[in-house]
């Protein structure tokens, strides 16, 4: 095919995107969310439970209540419902209060999540990195799955969830899961506010997933010469003073971001948007590898990608549709939603690359699905099917301009394309989800410039934030390895093993 075709074709496949998104684009205005109201003082009469009390009554401080409705003459006195009480903080119920259904779904959604980086993200990556550096690329994930456990038990979930009095940061009511109860004695149990119909213990098991896989994200970015070392010091301080911040901005009501109604169904700002700037800032600070741009990089194992990119998309499933917390009819539009993005962003990767380098890969076929995904993220729980193609079509056209002409443009050794994917895929997806939200379907309002400000500002509190505890790192311990060990690989030097 001539330059001159090609070229037509380019420009005729983005006119098409254009011509899809005005077709499903419908206008939005934008309103606040019902964000939960301040605490009402309560009557001196009504106990505060414990966890050694019986009674299911709900603390004072833990709720809102209605005023008094007023009194009708005696005659014609009408039965009045019981004021509504809205929870602003995790509380106590009894074990009726759980539906099964809804805790057996967020269940297996966690255990999907949990897939996505052992073993999924951990086969993506390795398959992608040369042979000398397969295990180190690998034990990397394993070992963050391991760290984050713990530090999202003593610090990282209260940051995260629970109300603050800023709405910067959580407070420390759930630090070492403190309060967090279930009592077979009593047939008591807690629960989230977020999530009243499943144990407390399951949605803190959920997000802790998110909080798992977001810094694996950031591995990709820094493949093949960062000290382990480091790397895990790095990941403790990263999760503390960026993920769950920016969490708690964007998922808990009376954070920044959900108290303004920006919109985040599953995570493109707080994961993809978030680790994407991190993995930028890494790979500028760490510089690039040794040989990069002057000798060709080969992929140990592309079927160990594609297996690992497979895993991805089916605990994808449970990233998206168990955001909604209960096994409903938005958690079916989700999974639906999902599918259809991954899908036409994948289709529409392949296409792009046919037309530029007039053949097609099984990576490319891999990183397209991923940003997809990606894109369809935030958007997951608020968009039709027909928002979902768009979403898939841009996303799959400007996550491969990430990846190859902007990753240029920028000069960063972003070794597995962080960036270029789920940093710029997130952006996308965070944007379009202002544009294509369906009312209908959120019972929200959307704004396109509000959600726009939301990813941006993410985008640069991660970047900074970043770079200061990568400076700090590398004073305490050194970033990166010498150029012997990388030459060697990090399997050996780091770890004293290696494939065969």
């Amino acid at each position: 095919m001539h330059s001159k075709n090609r070229s037509l074709w380019i420009w005729l496949f983005v006119l098409a995107i254009n011509m899809l998104a005005v077709s499903a684009y419908s206008e939005t205005t934008a309103s606040e969310i019902n964000a939960n109201p301040e605490p009402m003082a309560a009557s001196p009469a009504l106990p505060a439970p414990t966890l050694d009390t019986p009674e299911l009554v709900p603390p004072p401080s833990y709720i809102s209540e209605q005023t008094a409705q007023p009194v009708t003459p005696a005659a014609e006195v009408i039965p009045v419902a019981p004021a509504a009480v809205v929870y602003t903080k995790p509380y106590l119920v009894g074990f009726d209060k759980i539906n099964s259904g809804d805790t057996a779904w967020m269940l297996s959604s966690t255990a999907l999540v949990l897939l996505m980086t052992i073993p999924g993200l951990v086969l993506f990556y390795a398959g992608m990195v040369r042979k000398r550096n397969v295990l180190s690329t690998a034990l990397q994930s394993f070992a963050i799955c391991c760290l984050v456990s713990i530090i999202w038990i003593v610090i990282g979930y209260t940051i995260a969830f629970t109300p603050g009095t800023t709405p910067f940061l959580g407070g420390l009511d759930r630090l070492m899961l403190s309060g967090l109860g279930y009592i077979k004695a009593t047939s008591q149990l807690t629960v989230s506010h977020l999530a009243p119909t499943i144990p407390e213990s399951v949605f803190v098991m959920f997000q802790m997933t998110f909080a798992i896989i977001t810094p694996a994200l950031i591995v990709g970015a820094f493949a093949e010469r960062m000290r382990f070392t480091a790397m895990l010091l790095f990941m403790t301080l990263w999760s503390i003073f960026v993920y769950a911040p920016v969490a708690h901005w964007v998922w808990e009501p009376s954070g920044l971001f959900a108290s303004m109604g920006v919109l985040d169904f599953a995570g493109g700002t707080v994961v993809h948007i978030n680790a994407g700037a991190a993995g930028l800032v890494c790979a500028y600070v760490l510089g690039p590898r040794v040989g990069y741009g002057k000798v060709p990089f080969i992929p140990y194992n592309l079927v160990y990608t594609l297996v690992g990119a497979s895993l991805l998309w089916v605990g994808w499933f449970g990233f998206n549709a168990g955001s909604a917390l209960a096994a409903d009819g938005r958690a079916g539009m989700a999974m639906l939603v999902t599918q259809v993005a991954a899908a036409m962003a994948a289709l529409t990767w392949i296409l792009i690359e046919w037309l530029v380098k007039s053949r097609i890969t099984m990576l490319g076929f891999a990183s397209g699905a991923v940003a997809g995904l990606v894109a369809i993220t935030p958007a997951s729980g608020f968009v039709n099917v027909s928002g979902a193609l768009a979403i898939g079509v841009a996303s799959g056209a400007l996550c491969y301009i990430g990846a190859t002409s902007l990753k240029r443009l920028l000069g960063a050794d972003d070794a597995l394309d962080v960036f270029g994917i789920h940093g710029v895929g997130g952006l996308v997806g965070a944007v379009l989800t202002g544009v294509f939200a369906d009312k209908a379907i959120s019972g929200l309002d959307a704004n396109v410039a509000l959600q726009a400000v939301a990813a941006f500002s993410t985008l640069a509190y991660s970047a900074i934030v970043t770079l200061i505890i990568l400076k700090i790192v590398n004073l305490l311990v050194g970033l990166r390895v010498d150029a012997e060990d990388e030459h060697d690989g990090l399997d050996l030097t780091q770890h004293a093993e290696r494939i065969m």
